[in-house]
């Protein structure tokens, strides 16, 4: 069987079933769960791999690792994310969450069902003898937490013999019908940032008897990214952003403690190695006038996503032949962290951006709970994501 018989089983089975694809889809998105709890994800997954033949090795209480074929040809992997996030979904859509304060604003429901897509069709090809080579899925739990489920995985024996690795990211800022294509790091190195601020409270008539932590806090919040913009080269993209800033209750009480956190983000790897070190001593110096002791806890996340220039190439005509040449999309680095990162140490692949916007429609952003998408991009990520699987040879 060639490459184009292979590929036109994958349309024909994911055009079939496009509709139960968006159904389960839906289904996903209406019953969310966070990170390490997603275990009715993982159950649905499995039955319907199951069903078609593929050998699942179940990884915790969430999680699922499902091999197909048996020949001595390379092994390809092929990675969705399984999470919600602790956001409400703030749409009206018939499948919105049914889950107080817990909703699919990053749309893992679509990578999951997307490679469940993928897995359909290529048990078929498996059926018909042909496979070239043999394929292994991964269902991660766990990427919106740092550290994230990859490692996990790894640690399982996720990578064991493969030889390449691919994945699909949605990407609501691309039209459906494309998917965004780039070689090098497409995403950046992302750290969780907590610091703990204690010194001497008092009254604020009299802030020259206190160490005035407050102040001292917001002297972080302003001086520590105008410090990391001084000492480092601007071309390492280093963002410092708060998401939290706690401190006193009453208006006239200096409080004894206080906490600010935050995310530490850069494009740059090498810069990465040692940003905990550097932050650590800059915060020490911007709060030693005012006497107060810090606290620093610092949570090395991820690294950059830096995709393998040939599985970019392999992608790309994964892509060309769902989509034709048109479907390839430009984008660019971006801040946002990924724990597919992890495997690209260990093994060469490429991340894509999978088209979510519908045409002349609103953009929206992920993290948000009013993300829509548009279903159609699930049977493209499918299409994709099983080409990449057979081309990679």
């Amino acid at each position: 069987m060639s490459r184009e018989e292979a590929l036109a089983i994958v349309e024909t089975v994911v055009d079939k079933r496009e509709d139960d694809l968006v159904d389960l889809r839906r289904d996903l998105h209406a019953h969310p769960e966070l990170s390490w709890q997603e275990s009715r994800t993982t159950d649905l997954v499995g039955h319907h791999l199951d069903e078609v033949g593929w050998r699942l090795t179940r990884t915790g209480d969430s999680g699922l690792i499902a091999d197909l074929g048996d020949g001595d040809g390379p092994l390809v992997a092929l990675r969705a994310d399984l999470d919600a996030l602790p956001v409400n979904d703030m749409t009206d859509d018939p499948w919105r969450s049914q889950v107080s304060g817990v909703a699919h604003a990053c749309g893992h429901d679509v990578h999951t069902t997307a490679l469940l897509g993928a897995g359909l069709a290529l048990a078929e090809v498996d059926a018909e003898g042909q496979l070239p080579g043999r394929v292994r899925l991964l269902f991660q739990p766990a990427e919106e937490v740092m550290p994230g489920g990859a490692a996990r995985l790894i640690e399982l024996g996720a990578l064991d013999r493969v030889d390449r690795i691919f994945c699909l990211h949605c990407d609501p800022t691309i039209d459906v019908g494309q998917v965004g294509l780039r070689e090098g790091p497409i995403t950046g190195a992302a750290d969780a940032l907590g610091i703990r601020l204690t010194g001497r409270g008092g009254h604020t008539s009299r802030p020259h008897l206190t160490e005035d932590l407050t102040f001292a806090l917001g002297k972080i919040v302003t001086e520590l990214p105008a410090v990391l913009s001084r000492r480092l080269d601007p071309r390492v993209g280093v963002s410092v952003v708060w998401g939290r800033l706690e401190a006193g209750r009453a208006i006239n009480v200096i409080p004894d403690e206080g906490t600010l956190a935050g995310t530490v983000r850069m494009l740059d790897a090498v810069a990465w190695s040692d940003m905990e070190q550097r932050i650590r001593r800059h915060v020490g110096e911007i709060v030693a006038p005012y006497g107060v002791q810090a606290a620093v806890d610092y949570h090395r996340g991820v690294p950059p996503v830096v995709n393998d220039a040939a599985s970019v190439a392999l992608l790309g005509r994964a892509v060309d032949s769902v989509l034709g040449t048109a479907g390839r999309a430009p984008t660019s680095q971006s801040l946002g962290g990924e724990d597919f990162a992890w495997y690209l140490t260990r093994v060469p692949g490429a991340m894509g951006r999978l088209g979510t916007r519908v045409p002349g429609g609103p953009t929206y952003d992920i993290h948000q709970g009013n993300l829509r998408v548009d279903e159609r991009a699930t049977a493209i990520g499918a299409k994709v994501l099983a080409a990449a699987a057979v081309g990679a040879r």
